[in-house]
């Protein structure tokens, strides 16, 4: 089973890159993330067009040497490497690049040797049209979550594989006040699965609120995921699993987490939130080791710079993975990776479903004691206290999570094989309590109503059953089967 797929015009690379610097803002702290425009002169080219002037290189150059000073994460590192950049250029370094990609990546490549901070880049802003008087900062935002939309959020795809194994290609961690609602889809798709594998290497990162609401879903109890140091105001901010998650947890199912040298930023603190914790095998490459979070400040009308304002402090190592990335726990080529993952998860998924039979043998145990009292309660004619007895075991079962809807469903129907159809009744009742959205509870107590010459009630329960579901052929044919024949 999947999660549909918006249909999209983007490469999945060219949507990864797109998400990765759309959200990169998302971890900016009092930082203008946004390039500012600057309105084009009347008759002349749009502002971001031509060919780098020597005047330009200076102002970038200068401005860049400042922003460093003032808001890069190691405030010595930033002095250092802005008047590396300054001394390059009165040398000469950068007088022959007029192209503004080729400048940009002259600067970036000098800042690095420096800093050695992967996620520094100067960048080039797409010009603007000429007669645009500005910016529609609404228009922008409009445009950014309409190519996160159209690539699902990142959720590239969502299955349940052979061996029962839960798989999840996830392209990058957007906002989780934007796509809150597809991550829950998704994660309870892979609720269920015997092991779990989420596939990084096309993940160039995003928003840190994304990455702790996905590993909530694989910790039981509250667990410090990782802090995010700022420069500015000295400020610490820590990132715990969120109390409450949509759907169930899978705190005990095997985790496989595959990546590449691609892996970077938010996906990498993903991967090392999991490693840390012990909770993850990391299959693949080494990450690409970027660890300091920031935002897009402007150098000019037409350059601008990432300039990290912080850095990560995981709560194990009091470090993070900044220069030398995550590294793999099954070190394997990344074309390969998924496939070994797939390998080790079936073992592992194997072992799981023994664990979980044997692990709720006493529980089920218990379980039929109180279905086997509630029987003889019923034979007993103690109606009402034998249903008070099934509504007990099965609220107890539900709290230990040793059932759900599906075997609820599937215990009523045992029952009904078994002719024991106040049994079958009572069980079938209590589950449209517990899910009563679902169209198939009520299907399955209106036919063992029927079967019960509780005709009116097993027809009012198919009724119910159809305005939940419209598409229950089921029902529909009970209902016109029975219209006929009251004809």
């Amino acid at each position: 089973m999947e999660v549909p797929v918006t249909p999209r015009p983007l490469s999945a690379r060219t949507l990864g890159r797109r998400l990765s610097m759309l959200l990169a803002g998302a971890v900016a702290v009092g930082a203008t993330s946004l390039l500012t425009a600057q309105q084009p002169i009347p008759g002349g080219p749009a502002p971001g067009t031509g060919p780098v002037t020597s005047d330009e290189r200076h102002e970038v150059v200068d401005r860049i040497a400042t922003l460093l000073a003032e808001r890069y994460v190691f405030a010595d590192v930033g002095l250092k490497s802005g008047q590396q950049l300054q001394a390059e250029l009165a040398s000469g370094a950068f007088d022959a690049l007029t192209d503004p990609k080729a400048f940009a990546e002259a600067l970036t490549k000098s800042l690095q040797k420096v800093n050695r901070d992967k996620h520094m880049r100067v960048v080039v802003k797409p010009p603007q049209a000429v007669g645009e008087d500005r910016v529609d900062p609404i228009a922008q935002q409009l445009r950014q979550r309409a190519a996160m939309e159209s690539g699902n959020f990142g959720f590239n795809r969502v299955e349940r594989m052979e061996g029962n194994i839960g798989y999840l290609d996830l392209r990058g961690f957007a906002p989780a006040e934007l796509a809150r609602e597809t991550a829950v889809s998704a994660m309870r798709l892979l609720a269920g699965a015997d092991a779990i594998v989420i596939d990084l290497r096309k993940n160039g990162g995003g928003s840190p609120d994304m990455v702790r609401l996905l590993c909530s879903y694989f910790f039981e109890t509250p667990t410090h995921l990782n802090s995010l140091y700022y420069r500015e105001g000295d400020r610490t901010q820590e990132f715990w699993t969120t109390a409450e998650v949509q759907g169930p947890r899978m705190a005990d199912v095997p985790l496989f987490v595959v990546t590449s040298n691609g892996t970077f930023s938010g996906a990498e603190e993903f991967t090392y939130n999991m490693q840390t914790r012990g909770r993850a095998t990391i299959v693949g490459e080494t990450t690409g080791g970027g660890a300091n979070p920031g935002g897009v400040f402007a150098a000019n009308d037409r350059f601008g710079i990432f300039v990290p304002t912080g850095r990560a402090i995981n709560p194990v190592t009091k470090t993070n993975w900044e220069g030398v990335g995550v590294k793999p726990d099954v070190p394997v080529a990344a074309t390969a990776a998924l496939d070994t993952a797939l390998a080790l998860a079936r073992v592992a998924a194997g072992a799981h479903r023994t664990a979980e039979i044997e692990n709720g043998r006493v529980e089920r145990e218990a379980l039929a004691r109180e279905l086997r009292l509630a029987e003889s309660l019923y034979a007993d004619g103690r109606d009402d206290d034998a249903a008070r007895a099934v509504t007990s075991a099965l609220d107890q079962a539900r709290t230990q999570r040793l059932i759900d809807e599906g075997l609820i469903n599937w215990l009523g129907y045992d029952y009904m094989g078994r002719k024991s159809l106040p049994m079958a009744i009572a069980i079938f009742e209590y589950n449209t309590r517990a899910y009563p959205t679902s169209g198939n509870t009520y299907d399955s107590l209106g036919e063992a109503l029927l079967n019960a010459g509780r005709t009116q009630a097993g027809l009012a329960s198919y009724r119910r059953s159809l305005e939940l579901d419209p598409g229950n052929s089921n029902a529909k044919a009970v209902l016109e089967k029975s219209e006929h024949e009251r004809h």
